[in-house]
């Protein structure tokens, strides 16, 4: 486990579960995770329903894009609302086209209504962001599916109907492989910019996003890495060495020209 990614999966579920500590036990709390495997994937074809109470896939939700995905307790007073705000500014001053991502938020909580999940969507302060955002309400199946297949591990806290969950956000390759966890509490604009890019091979960023994950894609902190990704940086070392190759040859038959000419 990388040291940086160690200490969110570890420091976060302390955080979040704060108001819940006096119910649950240290060990039940030390089951609080993200730890997704290396492989994790989403099961896209798990049903759900929106804020408007429509039955929606997952795979409709993240509608072929890279997205970023929050779990929050759709009536927590606490950290769910600033976590969701946080994600969606730092999604806002990314600088991405809102067209090319999406932002889905699951619900932990069964009982939650769609009034509820419509009181949490406040959160969101930006129109375009808004618009590419999907909160969802599932059965506890669903939801405990989608969290177990994601390394994604909550208790739940009855005295206070309160969840202890971790502080993190998944962002998700667009067929539903994580590509990269972050703290949900610390997104900035500059990582959340680079994971995007990274979770959509590059294909909704920049030359200069793409150069940039040759050095940031190594960065062991942030996450796990979904094969595309790996294949995307092969792919320009590669073509880096070709590149080189290119010019030596094209240098040494200017020096053999020189030499021909004198």
């Amino acid at each position: 486990m990388k040291p940086l990614f160690a200490a969110l999966v570890i420091m976060a579920p302390l955080v979040v579960a704060t108001d819940a500590r006096a119910a649950l036990t240290r060990s039940e709390l030390g089951g609080v995770s993200l730890a997704p495997r290396a492989d994790a994937a989403a099961p896209l074809a798990l049903k759900f329903r929106d804020i408007d109470n429509r039955r929606v896939t997952l795979r409709e939700a993240i509608d072929g894009q890279p997205a970023v995905l929050l779990f929050v307790d759709y009536t927590c007073r606490t950290i769910c609302g600033p976590a969701l705000a946080i994600a969606s500014g730092a999604l806002a001053q990314t600088g991405l086209d809102p067209a090319k991502y999406r932002l889905v938020v699951i619900g932990l909580d069964p009982k939650d209504s769609v009034e509820d999940a419509r009181v949490m969507a406040r959160q969101i302060g930006d129109p375009a962001v808004e618009r590419v955002t999907t909160l969802l309400r599932g059965d506890a199946g669903n939801v405990h599916q989608l969290t177990e297949a994601l390394g994604f591990h909550y208790r739940y806290d009855a005295a206070v109907d309160q969840f202890a969950h971790p502080a993190g956000a998944l962002v998700m390759t667009a067929d539903g492989r994580v590509s990269r966890t972050l703290s949900s509490l610390a997104l900035n604009p500059k990582d959340l910019r680079l994971a995007l890019v990274e979770a959509g091979a590059g294909r909704i960023g920049t030359f200069r996003d793409r150069l940039a994950l040759l050095c940031y894609g190594f960065d062991a902190a942030h996450g796990v890495y979904a094969p595309a990704i790996a294949r995307m940086l092969k792919l320009f070392a590669a073509l880096t060495i070709i590149g080189v190759l290119g010019l030596i040859a094209v240098l040494e038959r200017r020096r053999r020209m020189t030499r021909s000419v004198g």
